[in-house]
């Protein structure tokens, strides 16, 4: 007589994490404290926003929270009159896109370089950028680096000396380590040689990490204000971020800007809140566009394979 088959074990049922309680709760804990940095984050910039369009005396008394007081437009329409704003607006145009344009090619072709285990020397060049995060030579030996050089007054002092970010070099560097070196092998065999490998096959795969680097160093060049503040004594170089420091230390007031007597009160009590506006509207104009790479240009080159 044959026995008959054993009856089988039931399988346990799996519980999916996303239906668990604890879950839940972490979710919902998770929105209540990101809904509240988000608040304490944008506060004070929509009452920047807020103090720029109220009026001199809404402002003196502190009644502008989130919601202008008293609509006035007057200061807006001084600073837009005011050609000094506007050259100082050029400046930053061209530092931000020259500076941004020379450290992606250096920070590129560096990170490309390190990331070739068979380079003899590749230890040295990652110690001697990994050292340059720890250790400078301090701000008198810099300005009187640059002063020798003669690059006082010039583009050059403000584009050069922060050329190569080594956070972001060493992000880029473990981008390409994952890159399919077989795509590399191809290529080779097919006859294109160091460069051409670089410029027709890498740079491309590499879109997302590329954005990302333009936006670091576009967002940085743009809010720089020091270099500028210490190698430049001309006025007609300083870019905005320098206009407007001139601006919060009261070095720039509504009378030297040429405003009517009427409007020196009103101009002294929200100008600080109109260029901050001003300054900031570029980076938040161009940030939409760049943003779908940020997140995936930051993982790809943070995760090691």
């Amino acid at each position: 007589m044959i026995p008959e088959p054993l009856g089988r074990a039931e399988k346990p049922r799996l519980t999916r994490i996303d239906d668990t309680c604890g879950y839940r709760v972490f979710r919902a804990v998770n929105a209540v404290v990101l809904l509240v940095v988000a608040a304490v984050t944008l506060y004070p910039f929509v009452n920047i926003v807020a103090q720029s369009f109220s009026d001199e005396q809404a402002i003196r008394t502190g009644r502008v929270n989130l919601l202008p007081q008293g609509f006035n437009v007057k200061t807006y329409e001084i600073i837009a009159s005011d050609p000094a704003f506007w050259n100082s607006y050029l400046n930053t145009v061209v530092y931000t896109a020259t500076a941004t344009a020379i450290s992606l090619v250096l920070t590129t072709t560096y990170a490309y370089v390190l990331s070739k285990h068979h380079l003899k020397g590749r230890g040295l060049l990652v110690g001697v950028a990994v050292f340059t995060m720890f250790f400078n030579g301090g701000l008198i030996p810099n300005y009187v680096l640059i002063s020798e050089l003669g690059m006082k007054n010039t583009l050059w002092a403000v584009v050069l000396p922060n050329a190569i970010s080594v956070f972001n070099l060493l992000v880029m560097k473990a981008f390409f380590e994952g890159l399919p070196k077989e795509l590399e092998e191809a290529a080779t065999v097919d006859g294109l040689g160091a460069y051409g490998v670089l410029l027709r096959i890498v740079l491309p795969l590499s879109k997302a990490v590329i954005a990302t680097m333009v936006l670091f160093y576009a967002v940085a060049n743009w809010n720089s204000w020091f270099s500028a503040f210490l190698y430049f004594d001309r006025a007609d170089l300083f870019p905005v971020t320098v206009y407007l420091r001139n601006m919060v230390a009261g070095a720039t007031t509504a009378t030297s800007m040429g405003s009517a007597d009427a409007d020196v009160g009103q101009v002294n009590s929200n100008i600080k809140s109109v260029t901050m506006v001003l300054t900031v509207l570029p980076v938040l104009a161009i940030y939409p566009f760049v943003q779908r790479y940020f997140v995936s240009g930051v993982m790809l080159g943070a995760v090691k394979q």
